[in-house]
């Protein structure tokens, strides 16, 4: 086939000798490991066909990774999205011989969350989760901790000061900008009203701080109403949100923190027309962004799930690659704000 790469493109790339490229993927002698791996990496950036015999080798001598990821929601589109991106996240580190398990939570509870927790505990290297805060999955992440395996707190910042990393949004900075943008696209000041997924989930309750405490500073001609619990589902968002329209016929805007978009966007097709309530939601999907496009949602705010998995995995293959404990800390990263003309 025409301009394939060959044993001396790989050569050139790696900066070694097409001989020992050779070398390398025959085994007529050894190589060293260091080299072993410039050639692999070579291999894969010029798209050389015949690299099977070099990963093979190079496995015999690469530290296991094994990774344990607890979701919720098995069924939304997000949350899928989530699962194949750390998978593709972890297909590309070379260096290691890498394995993602991932499982979901029965329910919101933390019984599910904690039993989910304990299986992956006793058989990966390390625990990344979106899990809600409760002291019983504190009791779960120490006891995990004391058994050698660093749980990472994704989207929610779960067991504070017992967990070994945060990898998520600034929340407090997702709430305000909520805020902002509805006070300043909304023509006539009035009520708005903010879904949270539960009291449970410390990343919605700084993003209703964050919204409220913008309103009170920057924009006190609007009222908010009490924060509704919605249990991040479509039937309760839907419910609620339809009763709303019915008490406060004067309401201008809604947030729904966490889930359950779904129920807020239905609703408000029923009920009013497109752009009569401003709507902003979180995660772009089939479903809100056919709302940008009608004029139902106003603003979507898209957790960068490619950057997040491809930090989570080079932090945990990292630490393990080079037999530390890493730094514990948090990462915070910058949301995609997606508007109607971006679509």
């Amino acid at each position: 086939m025409a301009n394939r790469p060959t044993i001396k493109d790989v050569a050139a790339a790696a900066g070694v000798s097409a001989t020992t490229v050779d070398r390398a993927i025959n085994g007529r002698m050894a190589v060293r490991k260091d080299t072993l791996q410039k050639i692999v990496d070579a291999a894969h950036r010029v798209g050389y066909h015949g690299k099977g015999s070099l990963m093979n080798q190079l496995a015999e001598n690469k530290p296991r990774c094994r990774l344990g990821v607890v979701l919720v929601k098995r069924s939304q589109e997000f949350y899928q999205n989530f699962a194949k991106e750390i998978e593709a996240a972890m297909a590309t580190q070379h260096h290691v011989r890498g394995e993602v398990v991932i499982r979901y939570a029965a329910s919101q509870s933390p019984d599910d969350f904690a039993t989910e927790l304990r299986a992956l505990g006793n058989t990966v290297d390390a625990i990344a989760c979106v899990a809600i805060n409760h002291q019983k999955l504190d009791e779960v992440v120490q006891e995990l901790k004391d058994k050698g395996v660093p749980v990472v707190a994704l989207l929610n910042d779960t067991a504070q000061g017992i967990r070994k990393y945060y990898i998520g949004l600034n929340n407090m900075k997702v709430g305000r900008s909520a805020a902002w943008l509805l006070t300043h696209t909304i023509s006539k000041p009035g009520k708005l009203a903010v879904f949270v997924g539960g009291n449970r989930w410390h990343g919605h309750d700084l993003r209703e701080v964050g919204f409220r405490s913008y309103i009170r500073a920057e924009a006190p001609s609007f009222t908010v109403l009490d924060t509704l619990v919605n249990l991040e589902t479509r039937k309760v968002t839907y419910e609620a949100t339809l009763d709303l329209l019915h008490r406060h016929p004067d309401l201008t805007g809604i947030y729904v923190a966490g889930g359950g978009m779904e129920g807020a966007i239905a609703a408000l097709r029923e009920s009013r027309r497109a752009g009569e309530v401003s709507l902003i939601v979180n995660e772009l999907t089939h479903e809100s962004r056919a709302a940008l496009a009608d004029g139902y949602v106003q603003m979507v705010n898209v957790t960068p799930l490619p950057e997040l998995c491809s930090e989570l995995v080079k932090l945990v293959t990292e630490t393990f690659d080079e037999a530390s404990e890493g730094v514990p800390g948090q990462r915070f990263l910058e949301p995609r704000v997606i508007l109607p003309e971006m679509i």
